[in-house]
């Protein structure tokens, strides 16, 4: 782990927001995406160096130009000229400067989101100041090369989207359900009679459940060589409810892409009923905070695994975090068409028997190729 040279101040920032539309929409047991959003921030230093963040925007549909304004008026102005020496650092006093409204707004999530999106931009900028790929800056194990799924694979056409993303180099896949028992289940047949050997199935149920029908669901998933259950529960369901059904079945159980601060994650990892960690930096805590939570997770004997469903700029961040921690983990890779993955993450790295590739570019290794999705911008704002 390489240290953070030294920063100079931010002179400028600007926000991008994105809608590319889609012919068959996006659909989770919780609501269907119609088109794909996506929301960056391009941030600048006094010296002309640049970095680039993403803020989670999938839901509601009207999100996306919400987190775009919040962040324009909101979160980057406070951050502008002033001394930083780490992202964390100027994050947190951010974060401050903002701590009576984020109570008057009653926003916690968004807030969270764009701050996320001001701490990726910030190791960004950090990494290609310091000319190393930007996993160097965030940890040691310098894993180039991590497996990855195809994952948001649905209903109709399981058993082709599974062959689609096989033929795109993918060796292990994550089918949603949360549809119902029979729906369900053909979702996980259609799956797994694709499979060829070493390939991994994992699920998907978005918190559809209750404890209840969790509970009925899972003894008759045994049948199924599942790799994890991933959010079988509610995330705010209490821990006695997640420790039952730990105990109830032989499955893996993975969740962290709807829990929110330290002390959640730390009691959740204490609490070791989920054996799949999965903060989503777009999210919550940006790179800064999922580090930690990533550590902690492995040094528990863990597995990390970040979640991810957005625009290429997030998705890097992700795969970089993963790199730089190490373990077990895989990288979650949405198999629904979304011209913002690739475009808004230009060279998109290339995906090897299974395994994303970073490339040894300083920072991110990626930036916006903006000619080609000019025609897609639905906001864009400037801040100096």
């Amino acid at each position: 782990m390489r240290d953070i040279p030294p920063t100079a101040p931010l002179r400028s920032a600007e926000v991008f927001v994105f809608r590319a539309p889609i012919d068959v929409p996006v659909r989770t047991s919780f609501g269907v995406m119609r088109d794909r959003p996506a929301v960056l921030s391009r941030v600048e230093d006094a010296d002309g160096l640049w970095g680039w963040g993403e803020a989670w925007c999938n839901f509601p549909s009207c999100g996306a130009e919400h987190r775009g304004r919040l962040l324009a008026e909101t979160v980057l102005p406070p951050a502008l000229g002033v001394p930083w020496h780490e992202p964390g650092q100027l994050v947190r006093d951010v974060a401050r400067k903002l701590h009576i409204l984020r109570l008057q707004a009653d926003e916690p999530g968004p807030m969270d989101q764009a701050l996320a999106c001001l701490d990726i931009a910030l190791w960004d900028l950090a990494a290609r100041r310091a000319g190393s790929p930007l996993h160097e800056l965030l940890g040691d194990a310098a894993m180039t090369a991590m497996p990855a799924y195809a994952s948001g694979i649905n209903h109709p056409g399981v058993a082709e989207t599974v062959e689609r993303m096989r033929q795109a180099g993918y060796r292990a896949f994550k089918v949603k359900i949360g549809f119902g028992r029979e729906q369900d289940e053909a979702n996980i047949r259609a799956a797994l009679d694709t499979l060829l050997p070493g390939e991994r199935l994992a699920v998907d149920a978005n918190q559809a459940w209750t404890l209840e029908q969790a509970l009925e669901a899972l003894p008759r998933l045994r049948q199924y060589p599942l790799l994890w259950v991933e959010e079988p529960l509610a995330c705010d369901r209490p821990a006695e409810e997640w420790a039952r059904l730990a105990a109830s079945g032989r499955f893996s159980l993975a969740a962290g892409e709807n829990i929110r601060g330290a002390a959640s994650f730390d009691a959740a990892i204490a609490a070791a009923a989920i054996r799949v960690v999965q903060p989503d930096v777009c999210k919550w805590g940006g790179l800064t905070a999922c580090r930690r939570v990533a550590r902690a997770a492995l040094a528990a004997g863990l597995h990390y695994c970040p979640h991810y469903l957005g625009g290429g700029i997030g998705l890097l961040a992700s795969a970089h975090l993963l790199a730089a921690v190490g373990g077990d983990g895989l990288l979650e890779v949405d198999c629904n068409p979304n011209p913002l993955r690739e475009l808004l993450a230009d060279p998109f790295p290339r995906l090897e028997d299974g395994r994303f590739i970073l490339s040894h570019e300083p920072g991110l290794g990626v930036a916006p190729d903006m000619g080609a999705v000019e025609h897609l911008l639905t906001f864009h704002a400037l801040c100096r």
